[in-house]
């Protein structure tokens, strides 16, 4: 799955690593692929705070096995920050896979970095001996979490590592009071996409424990970084264009035009024309052992 993200960076995916939304489709996949992009440049900093997290839990890793890797973002910072180690990046979108295969590239990675394409829903790949396992924002998009859990057990070296990163809640990019519609239609818009289950996920500490886990730790990352406004613009932009085809049968039509306003960049009430987005969230990782 793409993550964290990745943001992940909000984001969903079919046990792919999105994490905006539900991908089914080229199309869909190059929109996800930019949200997944986008988040990697603005949240940067977020994410090696998490990647140093991991360093402090794993053992020195020699492979790595990014599950949902999406375009990248967690197997680029994974091979920043474990230079020693090779990073397998698995995901079951082939479009994803080709991005991160040219991500890695313009990084200058390919004897590092090498990408396997799997849905972990039908087989699991042939994977032993794995010092650490990351997975952000992709577990709770698998059909049966328990027997992932169960193969990711078996495929960790004794002294292995599972980091699973997940959205506590999708990004805020807007305030509450846009200064015209009704406020608060962001939060409207965010209770919407919970019922649907764009982010939903459980603590997922039990079902690590009941799958003979121990953790080593558990921690919340917040972020609201101080974002470049062009970068900021585009990824609030993009995931606003996704939420308002996914919401386009539940919002009311007043929302529905507060939300065309503000995609319009030529519109006067435009994005564009704001000086008050943020991007504001937060992830929690679960750093475990086999037991």
């Amino acid at each position: 799955m793409t993550t964290e993200h990745s943001h992940g960076s909000a984001h969903g995916h079919h046990h792919s690593g999105q994490e905006h939304g539900h991908a089914h489709g080229h199309d869909d996949d190059s929109g996800m692929a930019e949200v997944l992009d986008l988040d990697a440049l603005l949240l940067r900093d977020h994410l090696q705070e998490i990647f140093d997290w991991t360093a402090a839990q794993a053992n020195n890793p020699r492979t790595i096995v990014d599950l949902g890797a999406g375009t990248g973002t967690g197997t680029l910072g994974l091979a920043r920050t474990f230079p020693r180690a090779s990073v397998v990046a698995v995901d079951q979108s082939e479009f994803m896979l080709q991005r991160l295969t040219n991500n890695v590239g313009t990084h200058q990675l390919e004897g590092r970095v090498s990408t396997l394409q799997a849905d972990l829903d039908v087989a699991w790949p042939e994977l032993a001996d794995i010092g650490l396992v990351w997975a952000a924002s992709s577990i709770h998009h698998m059909k049966d979490p328990a027997r992932v859990f169960g193969e990711i057990r078996t495929s960790l070296s004794p002294e292995g590592v599972f980091v699973v990163v997940e959205m506590n809640a999708l990004p805020r990019y807007l305030p509450t009071d846009l200064g015209f519609g009704t406020p608060g239609l962001e939060e409207r818009c965010h209770r919407l996409l919970d019922e649907a289950g764009w982010n939903a996920h459980p603590d997922w500490s039990a079902d690590l424990e009941a799958a003979g886990f121990t953790t080593a730790a558990k921690q919340k990352f917040d972020y609201a970084p101080e974002a470049d406004g062009e970068l900021l613009l585009r990824i609030t932009h993009t995931f606003l264009s996704r939420m308002r085809t996914g919401l386009a049968g539940q919002l009311s039509t007043e929302d529905l035009s507060t939300l065309d306003q503000l995609l319009d960049l030529d519109g006067p009430r435009g994005l564009a024309r704001r000086s008050d987005l943020s991007m504001r969230g937060s992830r929690t990782a679960w750093a475990v052992r086999p037991r």
